[in-house]
């Protein structure tokens, strides 16, 4: 054989017997090892779904929850709203009420003032319709007389007049 066919063969018959050696003592734990290995990937990659599964279902209850807190503040905010009208009408009703109140009042003691005024008025004209008969009573006078006995009684009038106005 040729030296090289030989040395091909002794190649192969070491090769084969490596090979058979390495099948025997090395192939089946070099396997475990990578079943091994992608099982743990495998238990990696499923944790991790797990816990990104686990992440969304606690942002979706975390959102439920949001949710539920917003909409009981504006639940709160509409009750508050309501409840600051309904005040805002009690004060308003309340203002009206006293703004009657202090209109009747002023009303009556203005009535009563004016009533006053009318029998001061009254006192004062029958006051001076008995001086100025009370007058007429004690002269006898002419037609002259008369006359100067009225045009003093109409000057006295008169600035008795002004003088109540002023």
């Amino acid at each position: 054989m040729n030296p090289q066919l030989q040395q091909i063969a002794t190649h192969v018959v070491g090769f084969l017997i490596a090979l058979w050696i390495l099948r025997r003592f090395a192939w089946k734990p070099l396997l475990n090892l990578l079943e091994e290995r992608r099982a743990k990937i495998r238990a990696d990659f499923d944790a991790a779904e797990a816990k990104r599964r686990q992440s969304e279902n606690l942002a979706a209850q975390y959102q439920q929850r949001l949710d539920a807190i917003e909409a009981e503040a504006r639940q709160k905010i509409q009750e508050a709203v309501n409840e600051g009208r309904q005040v805002a009408s009690e004060l308003r009703e309340e203002a009206r009420g006293e703004a009657k109140r202090i209109i009747d009042k002023a009303r009556a003691d203005l009535d009563r003032d004016l009533a006053k005024a009318q029998v001061a008025l009254k006192e004062r004209m029958v006051g001076m319709t008995l001086s100025a008969t009370e007058r007429i009573l004690r002269q006898t006078l002419d037609q002259e007389g008369h006359r100067r006995l009225i045009a003093g009684f109409i000057d006295e009038l008169e600035q008795s007049h002004t003088r109540g106005q002023g």
